[in-house]
């Protein structure tokens, strides 16, 4: 049976309807020499048995690593089956956008209580429903700081996250938006706060840090964001480890801004490289300039607990000069799965990120004695830099004993030569860290 179910005469009638006598003639537009001539080369089909062992043998060529010591923004915690099982009930699978929002009650207000556990880590006022990722989410605040403050300028840490800073550059370039970056001090890991100083301006919008930062160490926000405010810029700190908001000082508390990040942590799989969640949080002065949308919680006409769709800063739903973002939606599904996530860990999430930051402690001193060396001085949460000879070699050693060792920052740093960002979760444990020592 053929897959389009029309018959000769009908294809005949529809081409004569639309004024072309053979379907080729519906491709005119694309150049010869880029249509197919023939039939493709592929094999005969398969039933769905023999289809199935086909691609069983296929998987079984891909060679795990049993040991995942990588992060630089996705992370390998363990999640609870629950977690999976719940987001994957109907009712989140096949109606986690709430298009029509009146009758969407349960998934708007999954989104309340999301909104509700992010600010409470953040200390913020208001967060939207999610964002696409934390790199997207983070380079449209680059637009909020220049919608709130009316400037062209924006200033980020040599050490965020160079996937983040080259989405950043992206949406920069696009709004005209000048982006600088600022040092980092070789000794601290920290950004250099004498070169921020000097590089910051009246013409700046925003100053934009990762704490902890690419090379896992955790900076001083407090003193970084009164220097900022006092420009009357916009400060702001990026989050991809989400999980380091169980132990460190909430961003809030810290006098930031904005906080933007990787909800990743929070029950996703590292799978390859996605699908996470952004979040994005604020202090309620710039809650009008969240982009995407805000789930609000208000009465029907009954006296009833109703939840709303409150803000929408969208095109579609406000006069378009008014608009800080074209972002139409959320990443609904998985930031479910991150509520679900939350609310089962509760307060033992504190608990998680001491032992993530525990266990990358322990694992860094053993390293000390294995002719390994920690880069930088400053504290970190669960990542940290390590110079070791033939860097290259040695990654590939442990591939070959099914551990994924680390980072190759000399990749993204070409002076980090020999340099490897390694992170430790809680799915380390002794044994793994013996075996890597052991191949070292």
């Amino acid at each position: 049976m053929p897959y389009i179910p029309h018959t000769q005469k009908e294809t005949e009638e529809m081409l004569k309807a639309i004024g072309v006598s053979k379907i080729e003639d519906l491709f005119d537009a694309v150049p010869s020499n880029l249509l197919q001539k023939g039939y493709y080369n592929l094999p005969e089909g398969l039933n769905e048995q023999k289809t199935k062992e086909k691609i069983s043998k296929i998987a079984k060529k891909n060679k795990n690593a049993e040991m995942n010591f990588l992060g630089g923004g996705m992370y390998n915690h363990y999640i609870p089956a629950h977690v999976p099982y719940l987001a994957g009930r109907g009712e989140f699978y096949t109606a986690y956008t709430p298009y029509q929002p009146e009758i969407s009650q349960g998934i708007l207000q999954s989104i309340f209580e999301y909104q509700t556990m992010i600010t409470r880590l953040t200390s913020m006022d208001a967060t939207n429903a999610s964002m696409y990722d934390g790199s997207s989410a983070t380079a449209e605040v680059c637009l909020m700081t220049a919608s709130i403050t009316g400037r062209k300028k924006v200033l980020v840490g040599r050490n965020v996250n160079p996937q983040y800073r080259e989405v950043m550059n992206t949406y920069c370039k696009a709004k005209d938006l000048e982006i600088k970056e600022i040092p980092f001090d070789m000794g601290s890991g920290e950004i250099d706060q004498e070169k921020l100083r000097q590089l910051m301006d009246e013409n700046t919008a925003g100053v934009f840090v990762q704490s902890p930062n690419f090379f896992g160490v955790v900076e001083d926000m407090k003193e970084i964001s009164s220097k900022v405010k006092a420009k009357g810029a916009i400060s702001v700190q990026i989050v991809t480890e989400a999980l380091s908001l169980g132990l460190l000082v909430p961003p809030g508390e810290n006098g930031v801004d904005i906080v933007v990040g990787e909800g990743q942590s929070f029950g996703l799989d590292v799978s390859a490289g996605g699908p996470g969640f952004g979040f994005l949080a604020t202090k309620e002065q710039y809650m009008r300039k969240l982009p995407g949308r805000i789930v609000g919680q208000s009465e029907d006409s009954d006296g009833k607990k109703a939840y709303v769709l409150t803000l929408q800063a969208r095109e579609q739903h406000i006069r378009r000069e008014k608009a800080t973002s074209n972002i139409c939606s959320n990443q609904a599904l998985c930031a479910v799965r991150g509520l679900i996530y939350l609310a089962t860990l509760g307060k033992k999430l504190k608990d998680l990120a001491m032992l993530n930051h525990k266990n990358a402690l322990y694992f860094q001193k053993l390293l000390n004695g294995k002719k390994v060396s920690r880069l930088f001085s400053s504290s970190f949460f669960n990542e940290f830099v390590v110079t070791v000879d033939n860097a290259s070699e040695i990654l590939k050693k442990l591939r070959k004993n099914s551990i994924a060792g680390g980072i190759n920052l000399e990749k993204f740093y070409p002076e980090f030569k020999d340099k490897i960002l390694i992170c430790v979760t809680e799915m380390i444990d002794k044994q793994a860290m013996e075996k890597y020592l052991g191949s070292l």
